[in-house]
C-alpha cells in the first residue's frame, strides 16, 4: 500500500517518533507475505483518491463497507472511491465495482483509551449497491462479544509495502498470524504475531480485515516497534464488541435515525 510524505511531512514525522519511542502506530502494509489466490478474499475493498490506493476495507453489506475510522480523517470523503473485486491494482479489472462514499458513521471511541483512538470503527454507506458475483462478496462478522480465543490462527491481508523500504505489489497480499491478545498493552484490541519471523502489518494500509474461521474478527489498526518487529503484537480494532452497532446501521433505513442508544457519529457532509 501507498504510504506518501515529504522531506519535513508531519505524518512522517509522527512515524519516527512512534518507531524511536517504541509507540502505537497507524498500519499497515503486509510485511512478510505471500499473493493470495485472485478473488479469493472477495470481500476485500479498497479505497482510493485519484486513482490510488491508500488504505482497505471490508464490504459487510451490499451497500457499506468496514474500515477504519483514521483512514478518512481529515479527509472530504467524497473524494474516495470504493472498489470491489480488485486483486491486481495495476491492471484494468473487469471484475471491478467502483462506488463513492455516500454518508459516514463512527463507532468505538468509549472502548478506545485516548492513547489508542485508532481502534475506533468506520462505516461507509455506498453510493449504490454491490452485485454480489464470484468476485464481490459480503463477508461473514462475529455476534456481538463472540470475539476470537487466543492463539487462533488468522489471517491478515492488504496491498501494502513489502517492507519499510520496499515496493508496493500489485496484487493482494494475505498472511498468517496468531491471535495473541494476552500481549496487548491495553486488551481493547485483537492482537496478533507471526511465530518465529519478523512479519506483520506496516504503515499505510489500515482498515484491511482479520479473517478468523471465516469471520471478520478484526481491522488493521497499529503497530508497535516497526514493522514486522517480531516482538511487539499488531493491533486490529475487535469487531465482535460492535457488532450489534454495525448491524443496526446496515439494517435502518438509508436516511432515517441510526436504532442504537450510544449515539454514533454520523457525517454526511
Amino acid at each position: 500500500m501507498t504510504h506518501s510524505c515529504g522531506a519535513h511531512s508531519p505524518a512522517l514525522t509522527s512515524v519516527l517518533l512512534a518507531l524511536l519511542l517504541g509507540g502505537p502506530v497507524l498500519a499497515s502494509e503486509i510485511v512478510g507475505g505471500r499473493p493470495a489466490r485472485p478473488h479469493a478474499w472477495p470481500f476485500m475493498v479498497s479505497l482510493q483518491r485519484r486513482g490510488g490506493h491508500f488504505c482497505g476495507a471490508t464490504l459487510i453489506a451490499r451497500n457499506f463497507v468496514m474500515s477504519a475510522a483514521h483512514c478518512v480523517n481529515g479527509l472530504n470523503f467524497r473524494s474516495v472511491q470504493v472498489v470491489l473485486g480488485a486483486h491486481d491494482l495495476r491492471q484494468r479489472e473487469p471484475s471491478r465495482q467502483v462506488f463513492s462514499v455516500q454518508r459516514v458513521f463512527e463507532m468505538g471511541g468509549d472502548l478506545c483509551p485516548a492513547s489508542l483512538t485508532p481502534c475506533v470503527l468506520s462505516l461507509r454507506q455506498l453510493s449504490g449497491f454491490a452485485t454480489v458475483n464470484a468476485n464481490v462478496q459480503v463477508a461473514q462478522l462475529p455476534a456481538q462479544d463472540r470475539g476470537v480465543g487466543q492463539r487462533t490462527p488468522c489471517l491478515a491481508m492488504g496491498w501494502g509495502r513489502l517492507g519499510t523500504n520496499r515496493p508496493t505489489p500489485s496484487v493482494l497480499q494475505e498472511l498468517n498470524v496468531t491471535v495473541v491478545t494476552t500481549l496487548c498493552r491495553r486488551r481493547v484490541n485483537v492482537c496478533t504475531l507471526v511465530p518465529r519471523r519478523q512479519a506483520g502489518i506496516c504503515f499505510g494500509d489500515s482498515g484491511g480485515p482479520l479473517v478468523c474461521n471465516g469471520l471478520v474478527q478484526g481491522i488493521d489498526s497499529f503497530i508497535r516497534g516497526g514493522c514486522g518487529s517480531g516482538l511487539y503484537p499488531d493491533a486490529f480494532a475487535p469487531v465482535a464488541k460492535f457488532a450489534d452497532w454495525i448491524n443496526s446501521v446496515i439494517r435502518s433505513p438509508t436516511d432515517g435515525p441510526l436504532p442504537h442508544p450510544r449515539d454514533p457519529v454520523s457525517r454526511t457532509s
